[in-house]
């Protein structure tokens, strides 16, 4: 194994209640592509980075499974036995990431662990390298939303402390209450994930995937959707 590999682990719900507050802007079906090419670009981006050993997506849509074992990801069922059948969703996701992280150590063995939204767009393997490597061995730490209240990213650079997973509103604050650090990299891409049509639009200008890219031309949600070129090395 490598040293100091990390593991990721992505959580996406059901289809059919997916970007709920794009409901406004895109029909249904839209909103099912969009959220499928938001994930390959997410896992595609995270899986280029050498420092990732492997990226697991735990997730109760087999359309959703299908897309990511295509992708080369690992597949988690979501975990049974939550306290009531329509959980909150924020608490759906934090039990799925952390029954998904002890099952990667199940296998993999004492492993460095990082819980990534599904929504990330414009992420850029560079900026995900970046962060793996500012985050300080032996603790929790997280990487805010472009918003500053959400958690775009939590790395545990630590082969046995638990994920310890508090995503939701004011998950930041909650995160960094529970003993997180606020790691402060310029990482836009990173940052950008996608709830509102201005988060849509903002990865737009940053410049998407070739998937979400594809899907916004497809739906014509706008003219300006463009091509990102790397910056020359």
């Amino acid at each position: 194994m490598r040293p100091h590999a990390v593991h990721a682990v992505i959580a996406v719900k059901s289809l059919d209640r997916a970007k709920s507050r794009l409901a406004d802007h895109l029909r249904p079906e839209h909103r099912a592509r969009l959220v499928l090419a938001m994930l390959s670009d997410t896992v595609t981006a995270t899986a280029a980075v050498g420092e990732v050993a492997s990226v697991a997506v735990v997730t109760p849509d087999p359309t959703v499974a299908e897309a990511a074992r295509a992708l080369g990801a690992e597949v988690y069922p979501e975990p049974h036995g939550y306290p009531e059948p329509r959980a909150q969703h924020s608490s759906r996701l934090n039990t799925a990431l952390a029954a998904t992280a002890t099952a990667l150590r199940g296998v993999h063995g004492p492993i460095d662990l990082l819980a990534l939204q599904a929504d990330l767009p414009a992420l850029r393997p560079h900026e995900l390298s970046d962060m793996l490597a500012c985050a300080p061995r032996g603790l929790r730490s997280i990487v805010a939303d472009h918003a500053g209240s959400g958690t775009a990213a939590l790395v545990v650079r630590d082969p046995i402390a638990a994920l310890e997973p508090r995503f939701g509103p004011g998950s930041a604050r909650n995160h960094i209450a529970a003993g997180a650090i606020g790691l402060a990299g310029n990482w836009p891409g990173l940052r950008l994930d996608v709830d509102t049509a201005d988060d849509l639009d903002r990865a737009v200008m940053l410049g998407t995937g070739n998937a979400t890219r594809t899907v916004l031309r497809d739906i014509g949600w706008s003219g300006h959707v463009h091509e990102y070129v790397p910056p020359a090395c």
